[in-house]
Formats: structure tokens, sequence, C-alpha cells
């Protein structure tokens, strides 16, 4: 069985970044989704593409993938470029715009 490790974004909603600090392991969905004949839902067999697991580590989601005989695929997180400036530094007369 296929998994992913990954740690999630931070909302785009708020500024707080307090469920970003673990990692998440998904299951990879295998198999070909289907329209159900009834409802038209689309499923799939199987539930294990619907349990996300949460890990305080890297390690210890890569620990847990090996000892289940997963195979995983880990996607680290691209980190944020933080600039420091004060208040006053939009009022600067020599600021130079970034584009």
């Amino acid at each position: 069985m296929n998994a992913k490790i990954y740690q999630p974004a931070k909302s785009a909603m708020s500024s707080g970044t307090a469920k970003s600090r673990y990692w998440i392991l998904e299951f990879v969905a295998e198999g070909a989704r289907r329209k159900d004949a009834y409802t038209g839902w689309n499923s799939i067999d199987g539930t294990a593409n619907q349990v996300k697991l949460r890990f305080d580590t890297l390690e210890e989601a890569q620990t847990y993938a090996a000892a289940q005989g997963l195979v995983v695929r880990v996607n680290k997180p691209q980190k944020r470029k933080r600039l420091s400036k004060s208040y006053s530094d939009n009022f600067r007369h020599d600021r130079v715009e970034k584009i």
C-alpha cells in the first residue's frame, strides 16, 4: 500500500501556524473511482483513503510506515521567507518596492 507523508500548510484565513507543526501520513487511493448508480456519488473500494494519521515528527511517521510495510513518499515543506521590518519602514523616503 502506498502512502504520503507531508506537513500541512497554514490556513490562508489566519496568520497562526499551530495546525501546521505536525506531520500527516495519508494513504494514497489505489484503483479507479466509480460513480454510484443510485446516488451519482463518486466512490472507491475501501476506506484507507479516508484515514489521516498525525505525528509530532517526521521520524515518528517514517518509523510507523516502515513498521507497517508501507511505501511512502515524503513531501518536504517549503520554508517561508520572513522579512523583518518595522512599521516605520512603510514611510521611509528611500524605500524601494520589491516586485
